[in-house]
């Protein structure tokens, strides 16, 4: 691969070096940073557009405070790769999100620079606090920041942290990076409320006259000097409004141009003589420097490898996903009563289509899954059929809501659970491997687990229209896997082969692995029968009473062990007279770092390799 060689970057392995160029150079070197932002990613797969966006913020950043000794945090995570390029990792980009290789988001164990580990959204205010707070503590004086976007906003978690940090008396700033999007377009009224304040016309310049005819106006005793502070208050209050961060407890600066590097610069270095909280409003434009991103920042917020020159990308199979969203919209087509609900991921969860196709039965409820949940129960009580398309690991946040708010109340909601399973190249945050053992942990919880396109409508239909409480239908990231010529799927149980040596038992993907390791197995003269679960919970009977007559079961699971199916699968085996060897492969009390998912898949022994090395143990 041909290394590009750049005028500035090249010579930037710390902030301390790019604390040396003049304001000119730096925008030559944020173009710069571009050019290796898209060519990084045209090759990796990653975020695209929020990283293009950030690009002079991350430089204003690094410019105007210490860091590390400053504490940067940022919110998810995923417009840092600037950052990483300015902190020494420049050399190892082309690593990124590969196995081995850069994380695609800050990590403490990668670099003293990335001063909390992200990934999820709305975290980076509660945790600079935190990490503020305990520096006052300690006697330390450096000054903590987060960087959180707009969207972001739109998580309870943040109003938690904006509430708390409020009380913030020093050294501590929030840069709101506004760039009018989330992953799909803001929604509510915190983004309502942001238009406001972008387009309240003469804000700033108001604001700064009248602060600087009052900071300049001689001062005559203190009577007057009070006098003068109470009319300041008036007129901030009657000429331009407080806003809600002020309301809060925040110093409030802008909004800025987030490409200006100058005003950028001036605005921290203002932050830095302020003796409480600030909070700098920040307008970035998404996807900045290259018109793919720009006109369509939302399908380059996370994309695979795709051609520079066409923005096209490489690959472009039929996924899960999109399967997803016609189905919804098949069913919807003839039940009034389905609902579908999003909470920031249209496009991701394949519902683009059912958004403009029926409108007033789709919910983007922002990045709020705890809401989501809820106000999904809410509408079933008035009897309305909500299904929550949702990412695995995403689903997480809403534990709390599953329990109380629909499972204890019986009321009847539907999950889609997108990015079950192993996802590969964005790592420890986003695999999709514990929502089965925290789904198995709620009474009255139906689990599906389908390996193919048909199969998945088959099991939507059955959650939304067969079953009770919550149902969930969990699927993976990408296309079909391998199928057997002869496979037939039958129902929520399919019996595949008849050998006598061993039963392999799995669910989901993994039964493509199965069918695989199957047929080699035969090859080498042992012939196995393939138990498929599609329904994982509550576990068939007529899957437990086949394995029972084995006296080799070996179960396979693409998720955390404890808890999960496999586990409820061996006690109901031994309830059935199970005697024999069982054994259970999975992932055991660990986080699976990033790589591709097969490799991914090899290494925890969950590839058909690893099944056929399993069956053949003495």
């Amino acid at each position: 691969m041909d290394k590009t060689e750049y005028k500035y970057l090249d010579k930037i392995d710390s902030p301390d070096d790019l604390k040396k160029l003049s304001i000119d150079e730096l925008y030559v070197l944020c173009d710069e940073i571009r050019d290796m932002l898209i060519k990084t990613v045209s090759r990796n797969g990653g975020h695209l557009s929020p990283n293009l966006g950030t690009v002079e913020l991350t430089v204003a950043l690094h410019y105007v405070y210490d860091l590390p000794k400053d504490s940067l945090v940022w919110d998810v995570g995923h417009q840092a790769y600037t950052h990483k390029i300015l902190t020494g990792r420049r050399d190892r980009m082309s690593t990124i999100r590969q196995k081995g290789g850069l994380s695609g988001f800050p990590k403490r164990s990668e670099s003293k620079y990335d001063a909390f580990n992200v990934g999820h959204s709305s975290t980076s205010i509660s945790a600079a606090y935190g990490i503020a707070k305990a520096k006052a503590l300690k006697g330390d004086n450096s000054r903590t920041i987060a960087v959180i976007g707009d969207g972001a906003l739109t998580g309870g978690l943040a109003y938690e942290g904006l509430n708390n940090a409020g009380r913030s008396k020093r050294n501590f700033t929030i840069v709101l990076n506004d760039n009018k999007m989330s992953i799909s377009q803001n929604v509510g009224s915190m983004a309502k409320y942001l238009t406001q304040i972008r387009i309240r016309p003469g804000y700033i310049k108001t604001k700064k006259i009248v602060e600087k005819v009052l900071l300049h106006t001689p001062v005559i005793g203190s009577p007057i000097r009070k006098l003068l502070l109470r009319s300041k208050s008036k007129l901030r209050t009657s000429v331009y409004r407080n806003t809600i961060f002020e309301d809060l407890g925040f110093v409030y600066y802008g909004p800025v141009d987030g490409h200006d590097i100058r005003k950028l610069i001036h605005a921290f270095n203002a932050s830095k003589n302020v003796n409480q909280g600030v909070l700098i409003h920040v307008m970035t434009t998404k996807g900045k420097g290259y018109s793919y991103a720009e006109n369509d920042p939302n399908s380059y917020h996370g994309v695979g490898k795709f051609d520079i020159d066409t923005g096209e990308p490489l690959s472009s199979k039929t996924g899960f996903s999109a399967r997803f969203g016609d189905a919804m919209c098949s069913f919807a087509e003839t039940d009034d009563n389905l609902c579908v609900i999003t909470a920031a991921m249209k496009t991701g969860t394949g519902l683009n289509g059912f958004s403009k196709k029926f409108r007033d039965r789709f919910f983007d409820v922002g990045i709020a899954e705890e809401h989501a949940v809820t106000f999904a129960s809410g509408m079933a009580a008035q009897g309305m059929t909500p299904v929550f398309a949702v990412y695995s690991s995403f689903l997480q946040r809403s534990y709390d809501q599953l329990i109380h708010d629909a499972a204890a109340q019986q009321l009847h909601i539907v999950l889609g659970i997108d990015r079950a399973g192993i996802v590969g190249d964005d790592g420890e945050t986003h695999q999709g491997v514990f929502d089965v053992a925290m789904l198995n942990s709620i009474p009255g919880t139906t689990i599906y687990s389908p390996c193919y396109f048909d199969e998945l409508k088959t099991d939507l239909d059955r959650a939304i229209y067969h079953d009770e409480g919550i149902a969930a239908v969990r699927y993976p990231r990408g296309g079909e896997p391998y199928r057997p010529i002869d496979y037939r799927s039958d129902g929520v149980c399919t019996i595949y082969g008849s050998g006598k040596s061993a039963a392999l038992v799995t669910y989901g993907r993994l039964f493509s692995y199965a069918a695989q390791a199957k047929e080699i197995l035969h090859e080498k003269g042992t012939d196995i029968t393939v138990i498929k679960l599609d329904r994982i919970r509550p576990i068939p009977e007529e899957a437990l009473e086949a394995a029972a007559e084995f006296s080799k079961v070996c179960f396979f699971e693409e998720g955390i062990i404890q808890g999960g199916v496999g586990e409820a699968f061996f006690l109901r085996l031994r309830d059935h007279g199970f005697k024999g060897a069982f054994e259970l492969c999975g992932i055991k009390d660990k986080f699976v770092p990033q790589a591709t998912v097969e490799q991914s898949l090899s290494d925890l022994g969950l590839d058909c390799e690893g099944m056929v090395n399993k069956i053949t143990w003495n």
